[in-house]
């Protein structure tokens, strides 16, 4: 997030016009209205009069909403999570239903395309095995609550 949408988000939670924040912060409301438009940033010490009528960190109202980004970092896990579920079991079927008709017909071809098809589905078990790992999951009933509790969030 933008420090203009920030010092925005932040103005409107004080429910303080522009004029108003203005006021409080020594600067004029065309520059509170630069500010939110994003033409132009606040100066050091605008900033820390900011944070403090914010009651928040600079960090905060510089890096924009961390719960927020972490909202949606989950949800593009979640999102990985369920392409790479879905890819990695086409795989699988894939793998095993082509095995007898690759060798059959194709002969030493059709064992290196199964080599294959049987070396991306393995790539694709390591990609799921990290990901569980980094969220701390071991069973499929956590897989499932994993699944669910993000995409309630949503």
């Amino acid at each position: 997030m933008e420090v203009g949408k920030q010092i925005k988000k932040f103005r409107q939670d004080l429910k303080l016009s522009q004029e108003e924040f203005a006021s409080k912060i020594f600067v004029t409301r065309q520059t509170i209205s630069n500010w939110e438009n994003g033409k132009n940033y606040p100066d050091v010490n605008s900033l820390v009069l900011l944070s403090q009528l914010f009651n928040t960190s600079l960090d905060i109202l510089v890096k924009g909403d961390v719960i927020e980004m972490k909202k949606q970092v989950a949800q593009d896990d979640v999102r990985r999570f369920k392409r790479d579920t879905v890819i990695f079991t086409v795989l699988i079927i894939l793998t095993v239903v082509s095995v007898v008709p690759l060798f059959l017909y194709l002969e030493l071809s059709g064992i290196a395309l199964w080599l294959f098809i049987a070396g991306v589905m393995i790539y694709y078990a390591m990609r799921l095995n990290k990901q569980k790992r980094n969220n701390d999951i071991q069973t499929y009933r956590e897989i499932l609550a994993f699944m669910e509790e993000k995409e309630n969030e949503q």
